[in-house]
This record gives C-alpha cells, structure tokens and sequence, in this order.
C-alpha cells in the first residue's frame, strides 16, 4: 500500500536519493527544497506522484503552509522525514553570533515547525512516522563540529521526548543517525567560520581522521534502510546508517559509563540523605 512522505532537503544528497527511492517504489511525495529547479528532473519522470514545494524550512509560517498544501493535494501525510540542514565547520571560539544562530535556526527550530506543523494532521489520521534526519554526532561528538553537534544534540533531546507524548496517537518517532557518507555535506552544503590560527593543530588533528576512505558510505546504499524503517510496524527510535556509527558510540558511552561509575561516591553524597 502506497504512502505519502513529506521529505525537507530534498533538492540533493539524503533527500533526493530517498525522494526518488520512495517514487520509484510507488509512493507519493511532497519534496520541499529552496530552489525548485533542483527537482525538475524528478517531476519530469514521476509527473503528479511527486508536489515540489518551495520552502525556507526556517520560515514557520511557510512551513505550516506547506504541510496544508501537502494535505489538501494528496489528502493524508503519513510520513514527515525532516531531512534539512547543515553543517557548520568551526572551532567554538571562532563561531560568530550570527553563524550559531543560523546553525541552530535550521538544524533545530527548523525541523521543530515542521514537526509541529504536521503532528494534528498525523492526529486526526490516528497514524502517522515522524523520521528526524539527526546525525551520529547527536551522540558522540568530534571537534571543529561544535555547534553542529549542538544541533544534533538538540534533535535527539526534542524527539526522544516526543516519542513518549504523542504514541498514544498512533504517531511514530525515529532518529536516523547516520556516520560520514559521500555526499556533499561536507563539500558545497557546508559553511565555514573564519580560523584562528590558534587551533590549527585541533584542525589538523580532525582533517587526519578523515583520510580513511572506507570509513564514509556510500549514500545510494542508503536507501534500502530508509525504506525498511518507513515499512516497519515497530521502527526503532534510533537507526544508525553505517558501519562506523554503532561501534564508535559504543566506545563513546563506555568510557562514559567508566567515568560516571568512578564519581558515583561523589554524586552520591551530593543527594545529601
């Protein structure tokens, strides 16, 4: 049985390979992106399975409007993949206002509009899979990603806690974490901060922990499992895209776990009773 997705950031990279992954298979798509020349050629093949939608996903009201117009055209949504977003490449010192503020502005309060502008919609339909494109870094963190990693940070914090309000809906929540891939997200997608010379050994640190190219997937192969976890009865609230993600965070949490385990005596004696 066919579905409809609304999918945000679908003008390349995840979102396009994803929009065209669910078209091909037979389902409807809301493909939303800033520039809608990016999606010609998929309205071209897939003529009225796909409505393109211009939208700033920073923009709330225009966010509510397109999730109105999703529903008019194709009558139900029962699927929202927040797929939207950016990185931000910068130590924190070098972060301007104005590039944090950006960074969090579509990362978070982004996909926060578009969640909320679409929850009565899945409401009134008594069903309904919200997927938030977060990022292994909303776990785990690396240097020079600060404020991205903030970002990510925030989604998972903000899903996890929706998932336990609205299941009583019949409404689904899913983070989809994925390790490095081969899109351009670190390449056109990206912004910069200016350097300060100060951290160019921390700079240099993380550009040699990039030179394995093994450790990066490849974004076609994606799909499959974007598929599966749309199709699941029971979808995980976390999927992990890679084979890089879950062994690096396992490691991640179990020098946590030591820490927390080694200053328990102390955080025990702060109960003070």
């Amino acid at each position: 049985m066919s579905k409809t997705i609304f999918i945000t950031g679908a003008s390349r990279g995840f979102g396009k390979l994803w929009a065209e992954a669910f078209l091909k298979r037979g389902d409807k798509v809301v493909a939303t992106a800033r520039n809608l020349d990016t999606l010609a050629d998929l309205v071209s093949t897939y003529g009225d399975a796909i409505l393109p939608i211009q939208l700033d996903v920073n923009n709330r009201e225009a966010d509510f409007a397109a999730v109105e117009q999703a529903k008019q055209h194709f009558g139900t949504i029962d699927v929202l993949i927040n797929n939207a977003g950016y990185g931000l490449f910068g130590t924190i010192e070098e972060t301007s206002e104005q590039e944090a503020r950006e960074q969090i502005e579509t990362n978070v309060f982004g996909l926060l509009w578009l969640t909320q502008a679409v929850l009565p919609v899945m409401r009134a339909q008594g069903h309904g899979h919200i997927i938030q494109v977060s990022s292994v870094l909303g776990i785990a963190t690396l240097p020079v990603l600060g404020l991205y990693n903030a970002s990510k940070f925030a989604v998972e914090g903000l899903s996890e806690t929706l998932a336990t309000e609205v299941g009583g809906f019949g409404i689904k929540v899913s983070l989809i974490e994925p390790n490095g891939f081969a899109t351009d997200w670190a390449g056109a997608s990206a912004t910069h901060t200016q350097v300060l010379p100060e951290y160019e050994g921390v700079r240099a640190a993380f550009q040699a922990g990039l030179t394995d190219a093994d450790a990066f997937g490849v974004p076609e192969a994606t799909s499959e499992a974007v598929l599966k976890l749309v199709d699941s009865a029971n979808p995980p609230l976390r999927l992990f895209l890679g084979k890089v993600a879950l062994p690096w965070v396992k490691q991640v949490y179990e020098q946590r776990l030591a820490s927390w385990e080694e200053w328990q005596p102390v955080a025990a004696a702060a109960h003070g009773k």
